[in-house]
């Protein structure tokens, strides 16, 4: 069959939009513009142009949606209005879904993170950059936001209980179910109602910026400024530094997420002792919330959309679930996300896409077979328990029995023993390849645990023998050991001789 000429031509509605724009730039400044560069779309269906000419550029807007558009050149203004740094809005025609905003440049803070990075840690100038972006947060929140006039919202003006259920089940269709994650459906929505409950038990009188994450912050001459704040509503404090500090593929260190949360709380005016402890009440259930609208996201451009690029924040956002499980409390039963989460954490179907490698943290411990295994507070249910009790016991002479397996003496006891090399030995055989599958497989997370009678000499002696073995192995930072001796942490126990 021929094709028509028709079918050649660019489509229209791209036409009129770029056509519009140029218009509307010839109109604002005088003359037509000379240049005009399409950018890098986002997610979202709006395109964007960078207009040049009459001396200056500027930012083209065409988004098919006219609400959005409103609300996004309305709070723009109020903003400025409010002292806030965002983007001037020069002209707007929203008969033809278009707008020109200031051009606040190319670098936004992720990309700023990206380029400050190098090694392991966190980069001294990202850090100064994000206290930065979160010394503006609360005025957005708590200044801006009072006199905000949120007729403007789009498409609701609060985070009630129907945003919170529509986000959960954008989690539950366009991601549970299209990574075959399995779950019972009714027991899933008696979760979201009890999670959608106890949110809403935090004030939600306050601007909830709604994407406030490392991508709509541009750095100009090292300053922040904001954008993509269209989907502002009413809502809590917490969901918005939860965006930012669990931004996925920011992949910030949870101990300076730690630092920059406590700096935040200062910079909302937040740091009563009272006033704190009701924010982190609720903190880690909008974290949540946050990560699931997020893999929502995730899981319809990728899996639905068929646009891979999405898929590669999955790991870094699986990561950060199997933290929040290990690390964080919401004082709510969520029987079936926690067991669906865990689930998650498991899959190492999530954990192949894209090139990340999240890097290996093996946690080595000793204990005392008296007081019981060490629980797997990731809760993968595997690793390696060790049992160290037919090894030679220095605890049974008087005088390494005040001693651990930390002092030299009894280590020199111990390594002075063939059973002790030999078992050692036999440790690194198994060890190796396991920890070889989990960094080829991008887990995160493996147990090794090595109990013995009173958990204070030879289990103390192997695990930190293992340690060394891992770290001389890989110095290069893929792994990274953490060492737990559980018995030294507390008093010990009289342990007899015999």
């Amino acid at each position: 069959m021929p094709i028509k000429k028709t079918e050649l031509q660019p489509p229209a509605a791209a036409v009129t939009a770029e056509g519009n724009l140029k218009a509307l730039f010839k109109k604002t400044f005088g003359s037509a513009p000379e240049t005009m560069e399409p950018l890098k779309g986002d997610g979202s269906a709006r395109r964007l142009f960078r207009l040049g000419g009459a001396g200056r550029t500027v930012i083209g807007a065409a988004g098919p949606d006219k609400l959005e558009n409103a609300a996004f050149i309305e709070f723009s203004k109020h903003f400025r209005k409010e002292g806030l740094p965002v983007p001037e809005i020069y002209a707007s025609d929203l008969s033809r879904n278009i707008y020109l905003e200031e051009d606040l440049g190319d670098m936004t803070l992720f990309q700023f993170l990206l380029g400050e990075r190098s090694g392991p840690g966190f980069p001294a100038p990202a850090l100064a950059a994000y206290k930065k972006t979160l010394d503006w947060l609360p005025r957005f929140q708590l200044g801006a936001g009072k006199t905000l006039d949120y007729k403007h919202c789009y498409p609701r003006d609060s985070f009630d209980r129907r945003s919170i259920m529509w986000d959960l089940n954008y989690f539950k269709y366009y991601f549970l179910r299209l990574s075959k994650i399995p779950f019972n459906e009714q027991k899933l929505e008696d979760d979201f109602n009890v999670l959608a409950g106890f949110l809403l038990e935090a004030e939600i009188s306050y601007f909830m910026y709604r994407d406030f994450q490392s991508r709509n912050v541009m750095l100009r001459d090292g300053e922040p400024y904001f954008i993509d704040y269209q989907g502002g509503r009413k809502g809590a404090l917490q969901y918005d530094v939860a965006s930012l500090l669990y931004d996925a593929k920011a992949d910030i260190p949870y101990e300076i997420r730690s630092e920059l949360l406590g700096y935040y709380l200062d910079a909302a005016a937040l740091s009563g002792k009272a006033d704190r402890a009701r924010f982190m009440k609720y903190f880690h259930g909008y974290v949540y919330v946050r990560i699931m609208q997020a893999l929502g996201a995730y899981g319809l451009r990728g899996f639905y959309e068929g646009k891979t690029q999405f898929l590669q924040s999955v790991p870094y956002a699986v990561r950060n679930i199997e933290w929040l499980l290990r690390n964080a409390e919401v004082p709510v039963k969520l029987p079936e996300l926690t067991r669906i989460f865990k689930s998650m954490a498991a899959s190492s179907y999530l954990r192949q896409f894209g090139a990340a490698r999240l890097g290996l943290t093996v946690r080595v411990s000793s204990f005392s077979y008296r007081n019981g295994f060490p629980s797997d507070d990731k809760g993968h249910g595997g690793g390696f328990v060790f049992d160290c009790r037919f090894l030679p016991n220095p605890g049974r002479e008087a005088r390494y029995a005040p001693l651990t397996g930390r002092d030299a003496e009894v280590a020199a006891y111990l390594a002075g023993t063939p059973q002790a090399g030999v078992f050692l030995e036999d440790v690194f055989r198994l060890v190796d390849p396991a920890v070889e599958n989990y960094l080829s497989r991008n887990f995160t997370d493996l147990m090794i645990s090595f109990g013995c009678t009173g958990g204070r000499h030879r289990s103390v002696y192997c695990a930190e023998r293992l340690k060394k073995h891992l770290e001389d192995k890989y110095r290069a930072g893929a792994v990274k050991v953490e060492l737990r001796h559980r018995e030294l942490e507390t008093p010990p126990k009289e342990i007899p001789l015999t």
